[in-house]
């Protein structure tokens, strides 16, 4: 892909660069992460967004801790160090479990190389540390490539297709979850149209997907999100796509805000409902979606529309910012390793044993 929303440039003293995705479309700005709360401030304001990317930044955020002066004195101290900002960072965003299961990878890597080399210094550590972050780096951008390799047959031709906010190469370290399975339809000739929700309140929908899709040449139409229902009532969409931050071990899956509304409307016309995921999405200590924490966003996103406030000082605003559809509304999960079609917790843990 043209688009890489992210990466680390220089060694262990270097830098993460990521796309600042506030001033998209406008604007395609890099914005130089030097520091653990640099980054913490990206992820909480989305500068950074999507729950694969922000599973990267946050292991490189890591990286970054490791920069502070007290980080360098010994191992100890490196580790404790690293232990604290992982908590920090854990509680930035928590419905997207690819953050915290980063976080978890990278520390319990940490506390065995800790044990296995105890007469290390800090600096190697520091190093593995690195190495930790851009192995998850590496494999995010495979899982990516493999979901599009896995799921572009179920583009067929001349289909309409309906996707949710963003879940292309500016939510991931690759090409994207759903929206790899559009460009790998694309990449192979297939011809088909894609309507993007605008996705209120922040519109990832209409600022980036839309932004992504025509880089990449595909044919998209933007939608106001109450726009989707009459659209499938004219028969323009033949299935619908999303990404997800968290699927349960039953298969209910949590995705932005409006992307329940839309798997009822699916079933409702008889539509295909897909959602692409990596398998790092998946959560099997939720035995439900009932059990998926929900972010609650700031009321401003919602009071305010660009600079103007568009809603009365003094009304009261609910901003959630995910909400989760049911397993059974979902006709398949395209993952890095394959197909479950129906999920249920039986198949979901068969799938995830299953070895590429």
């Amino acid at each position: 892909m043209m688009i890489q929303s992210l990466r680390w440039t220089g060694g262990v003293d270097g830098c993460l660069e990521i796309i600042d995705q506030r001033k998209l479309p406008d604007e395609l700005v890099k914005l130089q992460c030097t520091d653990v709360r640099q980054l913490y401030d990206a992820i909480k304001t989305l500068a950074v967004r999507g729950a694969p990317a922000i599973g990267v930044a946050a292991a490189y955020g890591l990286v970054l801790s490791m920069q502070e002066s007290r980080a360098q004195e010994d191992l100890a101290t490196a580790l404790a160090s690293l232990n604290e900002n992982c908590m920090y960072l854990s509680g930035v965003r928590p419905t997207a479990v690819n953050l915290s299961g980063a976080l978890q990878r990278v520390r319990a890597g940490a506390e065995e190389f800790v044990r296995q080399r105890p007469g290390a210094g800090a600096g190697e550590f520091r190093e593995f540390v690195l190495e930790q972050a851009n192995t998850i780096f590496q494999e995010d951008a495979a899982m990516c490539r493999r979901i599009g390799e896995n799921g572009w047959q179920l583009v067929t031709e001349g289909v309409g297709i309906l996707t949710h906010c963003n879940a292309g190469a500016l939510a991931t370290a690759g090409q994207g979850t759903a929206l790899s399975v559009l460009y790998e339809a694309h990449n192979r000739g297939r011809q088909f149209k894609v309507y993007a929700c605008e996705s209120r309140p922040l519109l990832q929908g209409a600022r980036l997907t839309a932004w992504e899709l025509q880089q990449a040449g595909i044919d998209v139409t933007v939608i106001c999100d109450d726009m989707a229902a009459y659209l499938m009532k004219q028969g323009r969409v033949d299935m619908v796509i999303t990404g997800a931050d968290r699927i349960a071990a039953n298969g209910d899956t949590a995705n932005k805000i409006g992307t329940y509304g839309l798997s009822i409307l699916a079933a409702r016309h008889k539509l295909d409902f897909y959602v692409a995921a990596p398998t790092s999405t998946f959560d099997l200590s939720i035995k439900s979606g009932q059990e998926i924490p929900i972010e609650e966003r700031p009321a401003q996103e919602i009071q305010f529309c660009g600079d103007k406030r568009i809603i009365t000082e003094g009304v009261e605003v609910w901003n959630p910012a995910f909400d989760v559809t049911n397993a059974e509304d979902i006709t398949a999960i395209i993952t890095d390793k394959g197909i479950i079609k129906k999920p249920n917790a039986e198949k979901i843990a068969a799938h995830l044993r299953c070895k590429v």
